[in-house]
């Protein structure tokens, strides 16, 4: 049982840095897609390994991966819509979406 924490310890770890600098650094659009990614992505390291360790079916794994990557798309193509648009991919420009 203690072998768990040795691999819930890295994926926390992963998951917190995300959420800080997701927090913390949201000056550009491009910076908030990519740590949301690693949320997800550690997201998905718990999901898969917590099926792998108590032998269940990895299935939900392999559809959570399919949402994020469309998650992903979606937030990569307003990126594109923003930078179309505004020219910049600064948060501070959403002021005017409003």
């Amino acid at each position: 049982m203690m072998i768990i924490n040795y691999y819930i310890i890295p994926f926390s770890l992963f998951f917190v840095s995300g959420l800080v600098v997701y927090s913390t650094k949201y000056n550009h659009f491009l910076i908030m897609l990519l740590t949301l990614e690693v949320v997800v992505v550690s997201i998905f390291l718990f999901i898969f390994y917590f099926c792998s360790k108590f032998s269940m079916e990895v299935f939900m794994s392999i559809i959570y991966m399919a949402l994020s990557v469309c998650e992903g798309a979606l937030g990569l193509s307003l990126l594109v819509l923003i930078t179309r648009v505004y020219g910049s991919d600064s948060v501070m420009t959403f002021d005017l979406l409003w």
